[in-house]
This record gives C-alpha cells, sequence and structure tokens, in this order.
C-alpha cells in the first residue's frame, strides 16, 4: 500500500507564455514536480532569459505568492491538463 500523496510524486506541466516584450523561449512547455514552490519557476524563467526583474501570472490573470506550491496553484487554476504561465518583462496587468 503506498503511503505517498499523489500530490508528492505528481509533475505538473507548465506551459509558459511570453507577454509584451518579453522574449518568447525555445520551450514552452516543462514539467516540474508538484511539491516545488512557484518561486522554482521564476528562478528558472530568470535564468533562461537573464533577467534580474520578471512579472509572472497565472492565467494571464493574478501575480501568485511564490511560496505556493505548483500543484496547489495547478490544482485550482490548471486548464486543460496544465498550468499556463504568462511572464512579462514590465507590468502587464494590475
Amino acid at each position: 500500500m503506498a503511503s505517498e500523496s499523489p500530490s508528492a510524486v505528481r509533475k505538473v506541466v507548465i506551459h509558459l507564455r511570453a507577454t509584451g516584450d518579453a522574449p518568447i523561449l525555445k520551450q514552452q512547455k516543462f514539467k516540474v514536480s508538484g511539491t516545488d514552490r512557484f518561486a522554482s519557476v521564476i528562478d528558472f524563467l530568470r535564468r533562461q532569459l537573464h533577467k534580474e526583474t520578471l512579472f509572472v501570472y497565472i492565467n494571464s490573470a493574478f501575480s501568485p505568492n511564490p511560496d505556493e506550491s505548483v500543484i496547489d496553484l495547478y490544482n485550482n487554476f490548471g486548464i486543460d491538463g496544465k498550468l499556463v504561465v504568462n511572464y512579462a518583462c514590465s507590468m502587464a496587468w494590475g
């Protein structure tokens, strides 16, 4: 009998979408562990884009707390089996 919860081993598909003047990444979809914090997604984007200032949104609507777990964001805001993350170099939405 497995004692691990599904969120402990679940991988979440992240779909990155450039917004405004942000450069488009060659690979726009990747998987992360559901137990990871959203801060790891932000750090990944900063390294890929070589930008220190970055604005990140879920579903073009809001900026999540970096301490939120990826699986919680996916369970509440995931669409079509993935979590859509918009990123911009300047503020795109309030």
